[in-house]
């Protein structure tokens, strides 16, 4: 198997674990924004705040896998 072989079978398998791993962090991410509104709906904006920023930064992360494949892509 040579280098481009590998990369071409690497490439999409690092990407699908890059948006698994996203999905189970936003997930979680949700869960525990909507069960601490539940436990204090009168800090629902504040909450609402830290989780969109938190989620943005986990979303960053898969759209920087993103990118590093297609970039690598280029390179096939």
């Amino acid at each position: 198997m040579d280098f481009k072989t590998a990369l071409a079978l690497a490439m999409p398998l690092g990407l699908g674990i890059a948006a698994f791993g996203s999905a189970l962090a936003l997930g979680k991410a949700v869960a525990a924004a909507m069960d601490a509104t539940g436990r204090q709906p009168e800090a629902a904006t504040k909450i609402l705040i830290n989780m969109a920023t938190g989620c943005a930064f986990i979303e960053a992360l898969t759209i920087y896998a993103l990118v590093f494949v297609f970039t690598l892509a280029g390179k096939l």
